[in-house]
């Protein structure tokens, strides 16, 4: 009995450790990518695509691909749903010619499989991520996996979920995006169909 308490203990001791050092590698902000060949926005949450048009916008990539959106979705569509601060505003038109939409990804899996394909059909060898924090490390090592040749450049930015990261919420958020990690890390999503954003 003591050693299965003393087990329990020290999992969740480790489990604790582990956690607060995601917790605070989530909410680092993110610095300028190099130049890349292109940028891929996971959808799932807001800003993401918000951050991928500016850095397109920027010249840090020569294409884009918005992965995960919805299967009927145009680029007027999307331009039109983008927060006014630094979106679809101010974006010439023309950029809007460099952004491929990814209509089939439904999981940070899909979202892998969809940046593989795009990324061999445009000879994409380099390529910045654009998701939150809290999901950076997972969706580039399902992209990492799918595409292990590629170069990969996070860029995490800070969602309106973690603008107060100490509440309840935000803290369970937290918490299962680190089991979510915890269990790719262990190569146990490929085969959990929809396993999350």
């Amino acid at each position: 009995m003591y050693g299965a308490l003393a087990g329990l203990l020290a999992f969740g001791l480790l489990w604790g450790a582990g956690f607060a050092w995601f917790f605070r590698d989530a909410l680092r902000p993110p610095a300028m990518p190099p130049i890349a060949d292109g940028i891929v926005a996971l959808t799932g949450g807001q800003g993401r695509i918000e951050a991928s048009l500016r850095l397109l916008a920027q010249g840090r990539g020569r294409q884009l691909l918005i992965s995960g959106v919805a299967p009927h979705a145009t680029t007027g569509s999307v331009a039109s749903r983008l927060q006014p601060q630094g979106g679809g505003d101010g974006i010439p038109a023309a950029l809007w010619r460099h952004v491929t939409l990814g209509r089939h990804a439904t999981s940070t899996i899909g979202n892998a499989d969809e940046t593989a394909e795009w990324a061999h059909a445009n000879a994409i060898h380099s390529l910045i991520v654009v998701t939150a924090g809290y999901h950076i490390r997972r969706a580039t090592m399902e992209i990492r996996r799918t595409v292990p040749g590629i170069v990969l450049y996070p860029y995490p930015i800070q969602p309106p979920a973690l603008q107060a990261p100490l509440r309840v919420a935000s803290v369970r958020l937290m918490a299962t995006e680190y089991d979510k990690w915890i269990m790719a890390s262990l190569g146990l999503t490929r085969d959990m169909d929809g396993y999350g954003r």
